[in-house]
């Protein structure tokens, strides 16, 4: 199961949020580089890049940073926030991404992303499946689509996506624990997928049990900035297991 440290960014720093409330927004560093260097100094081979500013703005703002990032270390990116045209896809390739996540616009939007789903080949494109109350959430978290999740990710996977992320809102930020239950329900009823666990993750006990279910990728934020989990446990878990 790969390990994915995540970085949040408003203004150019790193940040995180509870929920996906902007009122909560605590900044832990000013300089995402010094964060992901330090996980690159950890053993982490990968990184996950929220532009917040971009979600917000629904459109990429904060690709400096991401080249920044890809340029100056090995970290393999994947990036979303506020990707909604084919200029913002082009944009963070070019600035050194080697996935994109992609949300709303799979729900809004669905031939948009399934052109890009074709163009830019199933690889390089995550299905953003982000929860709430068993109900698909989009544009930042503020709005719940009526598709529910097993019928979303298992239709997308007809056309190909081979990566979905699915974050459950009601555990992002709140460090009480991933939803176990809901990736258990995921692995059963959507059949062979990478899915990437994300959200809650509150103590490095928790990610042999997500790996135990079959998740693909998990994403760790505030316990790794709260210093619920080292990057030294990290390292060790991740020699450990590779």
């Amino acid at each position: 199961m790969r390990i994915i440290p995540a970085i949040d960014i408003i203004e150019g720093k790193c940040v995180r949020l509870t929920k996906g409330d902007y009122a909560t927004q605590k900044i832990y560093n000013e300089d995402p580089l010094e964060v992901a260097k330090a996980f690159e100094d950890n053993g982490v081979s990968y990184l996950h890049v929220v532009d917040l500013d971009g979600a917000k703005a629904k459109s990429i703002v904060n690709h400096k940073v991401l080249e920044q990032l890809a340029t100056q270390t090995g970290l393999k990116i994947d990036f979303g926030g506020g990707l909604k045209s084919d200029v913002d896809l082009k944009t963070a390739f070019e600035c050194g991404a080697n996935q994109i996540t992609v949300g709303s616009i799979a729900v809004k939007e669905v031939d948009v992303f399934k052109q890009w789903l074709c163009h830019f080949g199933s690889e390089k494109i995550i299905l953003g499946a982000d929860v709430k109350g068993g109900h698909i959430a989009v544009s930042g978290w503020t709005e719940t689509s009526d598709q529910k999740i097993v019928p979303f990710i298992n239709g997308y996977k007809k056309e190909g996506v081979k990566y979905v992320i699915c974050t459950d809102i009601s555990k992002d930020g709140m460090l009480e624990g991933p939803a176990f239950d809901l990736y258990k329900t995921l692995l059963d009823k959507c059949g062979p997928v990478n899915l990437i666990a994300s959200g809650g993750v509150s103590d490095i006990s928790e990610l042999p049990q997500l790996a135990e279910l079959g998740c693909e990728g998990v994403i760790i934020g505030k316990a790794i900035y709260e210093k619920r989990i080292s990057l030294k446990s990290l390292e060790t878990y991740i020699v450990k297991n590779t």
